[in-house]
């Protein structure tokens, strides 16, 4: 999403950076270009305004300019004033009822149904044990996408198609209490656009079922639309959180950097994915991180941590450091990574600033192509890649879907990185690295 934003600022950085001195007219040109930078990355411009003249009354104290090094002093009060643009730090639930009630509200097509699921993976992950419930009587599916929804996460749906909107969220909690469920989240209707039969409708269901959050859901691809829908629903409705979707998407990021400073309201989690498992909290000083090309390490292995199965990096990494390494530890270690998500959010997430590749040059296939050779491989010939001669490699392409020339590739990678780890190994015996390998 803030690629353009990233490269802009980037530049903006390295110049700062080598700059020896950091005078007022060095200053004025660069705080122009990030203006420009936050304008184009359709940032509301009152909170460019009030931004950049934070970044600039801050720039001008004797501390940062008389610093060792002002262009990085800079660059940090830029990340600083980024962070607390976003809230500083990360606003959580506050689920106190028993049960606690959630409640959803957004536009038709946001992605709120979604959402929907997706928190209750989250809170499921944590111990919780919700239900979810929809006030949507207007579309006909709706019970039938939540009841999908709910099935395929392994959640209860509660539903009865005689109650009204305003009588199924106090339907729900009683339902939740008999049956020990101790978190309703309530779906609602959604509209192509903010009326007033929409939003009387709302006011009523908050009412009935006494949120302790209320979520607006909004489409980060909608850009500053975002922020003028949320400060709507702010103004009728009591939202605690904003959630904000389709993050993975073609979004320029103002929605994201300009949604608090707007409505007062917090981002507490962001959509980055279509899958149930792809919403995650949401970090003001990360998020500021990644707009800065400083990667975001933490949520990296917070996602690594619940997903990679230890005892196979364990077996991998004692195969490298023992110099065994198969083609059966290269498909357990893509299928691992595989669960990380899409590769492009993975190098999203590290901080190779401008080496980073933008997402069009990330084909995903390519990742896909290599797991399909991989799986079509007999266990002998992952062992024993050394057998794989031109009969197999036919086999294997057709059995891939893929062609000779890719299974070739394949090897031929295969064949440098194992190559690699053996010098590395034989340079470490010979005591000329600085460090140590894990098992070696």
């Amino acid at each position: 999403m803030f690629d353009s934003l990233s490269g802009r600022l980037g530049d903006v950085f390295r110049r700062l950076r080598g700059a020896g001195t950091i005078g007022e007219k060095e200053l004025a040109e660069s705080l122009r270009e990030i203006r420009l930078a936050l304008l184009e990355a359709d940032v509301n411009y009152k909170v460019v305004r009030d931004l950049v003249e934070r970044i600039r009354a801050r720039a001008q104290s004797a501390e940062i300019l008389g610093g060792l090094n002002p262009g990085q002093n800079v660059v940090r009060v830029v990340r600083d004033e980024l962070t607390a643009l976003m809230g500083g730090s990360r606003a959580a639930l506050d689920l106190h009822g028993r049960p606690a009630a959630i409640l959803f509200i957004g536009l038709q097509g946001s992605g709120k149904t979604t959402s929907v699921a997706k928190l209750a993976v989250q809170l499921t992950s944590g111990g919780r044990r919700p239900v979810l419930t929809t006030t949507d009587v207007h579309r006909p599916a709706a019970a039938e996408q939540l009841q999908v929804l709910g099935e395929a996460i392994g959640v209860p749906v509660f539903h009865d198609g005689s109650l009204t909107p305003g009588d199924v969220p106090p339907a729900a909690k009683a339902w939740a209490k008999s049956h020990a469920r101790d978190v309703v989240l309530v779906d609602t209707a959604g509209r192509q656009q903010i009326d007033e039969t929409m939003m009387a409708e709302l006011e009523a269901i908050a009412v009935a079922a006494a949120p302790d959050e209320s979520l607006l859901v909004v489409d980060a691809m909608s850009g500053q639309d975002a922020v003028n829908v949320a400060s709507s629903f702010v103004e009728r409705i009591g939202v605690t959180g904003v959630i904000l979707t389709k993050l993975d998407g073609d979004a320029r990021g103002g929605a994201a950097l300009s949604v608090l400073a707007v409505t007062g309201t917090p981002i507490k989690f962001v959509g980055v994915g279509e899958k149930t498992d792809q919403l995650e909290p949401f970090h003001p000083e990360r998020m500021a991180s990644r707009i800065l090309g400083m990667g975001d390490v933490l949520t990296l292995i917070e996602q690594a941590e619940g997903a990679i199965d230890e005892e196979r990096a364990k077996r991998v990494a004692e195969h490298i450091a023992t110099q065994r390494l198969t083609l059966q530890d290269f498909l357990e270690q893509m299928e691992e990574m595989s669960k990380l998500g899409p590769l492009s959010q993975v190098l999203e997430r590290l901080p190779l600033g401008r080496k980073r590749p933008v997402a069009s040059e990330v084909d995903e296939r390519d990742v896909g192509h290599a797991l399909a050779i991989l799986r079509a491989m007999t266990v002998e010939e992952r062992l024993n890649p050394s057998i794989i001669g031109g009969s197999r490699k036919k086999r294997i392409a057709r059995g891939s879907g893929t062609r000779v020339r890719d299974v070739n590739r394949l090897l031929s990678q295969f064949d440098d990185a194992r190559r690699a780890f053996r010098q590395l190994g034989g340079r470490h015996r010979k005591g000329t690295l600085p460090f140590d390998l894990p098992g070696v």
